[in-house]
């Protein structure tokens, strides 16, 4: 059996490298917390509720009376307002909710307020902005590594 390293606290010197220390963990967890992290991950929340808007809008396209639903149209002012401010609390409050469109209006006679070229057009929208979101959060995280790793991002 191999002889390891202790020291005071009863960790190796692997562990100790591997778990490091406390204070790294509260540094690493605050870039968790920061504002434009967690509005970064709200607005990723925001991006799949409003994928899953648009799908049942599709399925329900030749459903009579269906109204048209989409993301609360003000929840990305109110975020943006809420991360510039640095309001982590306002952050944490915002959800992004599912609501009936008002504007959307009945181009036919059966009271259905969808138009598939519409929705065509947001879930595209949505889609990139979705793809955006995520490769920023992605390179940010690449980034951390590197710094981590300590090498060159």
């Amino acid at each position: 059996m191999a002889c390891v390293d202790r020291a005071p606290g009863g960790r190796s010197a692997v562990a100790r490298r591997v778990l490091g220390t406390s204070r790294q963990k509260v540094m690493v967890n605050g870039l968790f917390t920061q504002t434009n992290y967690q509005g970064l991950k709200k607005m990723l929340d925001a991006t799949v509720l409003r994928h899953e808007a648009i799908a049942s809008n599709m399925a329900n396209l030749e459903t009579p009376n269906y109204k048209r639903i989409d993301v609360e149209s003000n929840f990305g002012e109110e975020l943006s307002r809420a991360v510039a401010a640095r309001d982590a609390r306002e952050i944490a409050r915002l959800q992004p909710r599912i609501v009936m469109d008002k504007n959307a209006v009945s181009p036919n006679r059966d009271g259905n307020t969808v138009q598939l070229e519409k929705e065509l057009v947001a879930m595209q929208q949505n889609t990139l902005n979705h793809t955006m979101q995520t490769q920023f959060l992605s390179s940010s995280l690449m980034k951390l590594r590197s710094a981590i790793q300590g090498r060159n991002a």
